[in-house]
């Protein structure tokens, strides 16, 4: 019989730990690029799968090609330094 497959989810003080390191990662390499064109994040969270739920905020929050591009620079940027994470999801 085999062994059961590894499960994506993690302790709580893992998840915490991690989410520490994304916004740490967010207000170093992310925020300040968004801020010079009048925009902002906010990481609200992660969830058991390693997905990251992220806000946009200024002149990011509402323009629907924005919203896109900015994840995917935020995704990109979390990842390189926190490659736990499966992916980013902007939620309103």
């Amino acid at each position: 019989m085999n062994p059961p497959a590894p499960s994506r989810t993690s302790t709580p003080d893992a998840r915490e730990a991690r989410l520490q390191r994304i916004r740490q990662v967010v207000d170093q390499r992310v925020r300040p690029e968004l801020a010079a064109d009048g925009g902002d994040v906010e990481v609200v969270g992660i969830d058991d799968d390693d997905i990251v739920q992220i806000r946009l905020l200024g002149s990011c929050q509402g323009c629907v090609s924005t919203v896109h591009l900015t994840t995917m620079m935020v995704e990109k940027a979390v990842k390189a330094e926190v490659p736990e994470v499966r992916f980013l999801e902007a939620i309103p």
